[in-house]
């Protein structure tokens, strides 16, 4: 393990992006990912450690102007409480509900969860379900500079994401979903709640005189990153939820998911859960129309 020299924890973001431009820091919030992933040799600790969890203006949740927005240090626990989402976006709720235990709920930002990017971060498929985009921000020109980019493109493999080291992802927007808007969220399980996800999938889209529209399908997994299932998507858009259309939306994430074989699940199985899974929350959605 490397040895830590240096501990900040910065209350203002101009201090912490000053801090990231140097190089050299670790980015430490609520710890959960991070921490055993350097207890395992995973993730080496940089020479300083910045705690960024006292940051002013990088927590809560507020809409403004048609936006949601979600600030990077609001735990799991504040999102599955918080009223605003609870209208606007239920589907987070549902996915916050199967996070974890309530106290590894009760440390973990949305911001940790998204940036640790695994393949099976369960946060994330609600986000890409609602088309968020995330605030990454960084020191250029003596001051703070952000630049939005949409979720679906942040991730680049297990791991990784196109945030740059000097960068903090500082919050995750997304437009306040329409009345007609449904989604719903499954993950797998006999523990949901205190498992890594074997396969996870969120469906959304506004119910229009039967038909879906505006159609987002998200998987989790089943690929080196978080998607969205476009093949699925296409099946679906604009179309009666009836059985039909279930099937070829089934047959349409199957193409999407490019599972393979780990220590908990085999490529086969997790092909399997997608064709349930997503028959299974189609015929939520479509209950959600009668």
């Amino acid at each position: 393990m490397t040895e830590i020299n240096h501990y900040l924890a910065p209350r203002g973001l101009p201090e912490a992006l000053l801090a990231l431009a140097g190089g050299g820091v670790t980015v430490l919030c609520g710890g959960t990912d991070l921490t055993p992933q350097t207890d395992a040799g995973r993730i080496r600790y940089a020479g300083t450690l910045m705690n960024i969890r006292r940051i002013e203006g990088l927590s809560g949740i507020s809409a403004s102007n048609g936006r949601v927005r979600v600030g990077a240090l609001t735990t799991v626990t504040e999102i599955a409480e918080n009223e605003l989402i609870r209208q606007a976006a239920p589907v987070l709720v549902e996915a916050a509900d199967q996070f974890a235990s309530d106290q590894i709920r009760n440390a973990a930002s949305i911001g940790g969860n998204i940036c640790n990017a695994s393949p099976a971060g369960d946060m994330i498929i609600p986000f890409l379900v609602l088309d968020a985009c995330v605030e990454l921000a960084s020191w250029k020109d003596n001051a703070p500079q952000t630049r939005s980019v949409p979720l679906a493109e942040l991730f680049t493999g297990p791991g990784r994401t196109v945030k740059r080291d000097d960068e903090l992802l500082t919050a995750v927007v997304f437009d306040q979903p329409a009345e007609a808007f449904v989604a719903h969220f499954r993950k797998s399980g006999p523990r949901p709640a205190l498992e890594i996800a074997t396969v996870s999938i969120g469906v959304g889209g506004s119910l229009d005189h039967g038909a879906l529209r505006n159609v987002r399908v998200a998987l989790g997994a089943v690929a080196p990153t978080p998607l969205r299932a476009r093949h699925a998507e296409a099946a679906l858009e604009g179309k009666r939820l009836d059985a039909s259309t279930i099937g070829a939306a089934v047959a349409g994430a199957v193409q999407d998911a490019t599972p393979i074989d780990d220590v908990r699940a085999s490529a086969w199985y997790r092909d399997h859960l997608v064709r349930v899974f997503t028959e299974e929350v189609l015929n939520r959605v479509a209950q959600d129309q009668d």
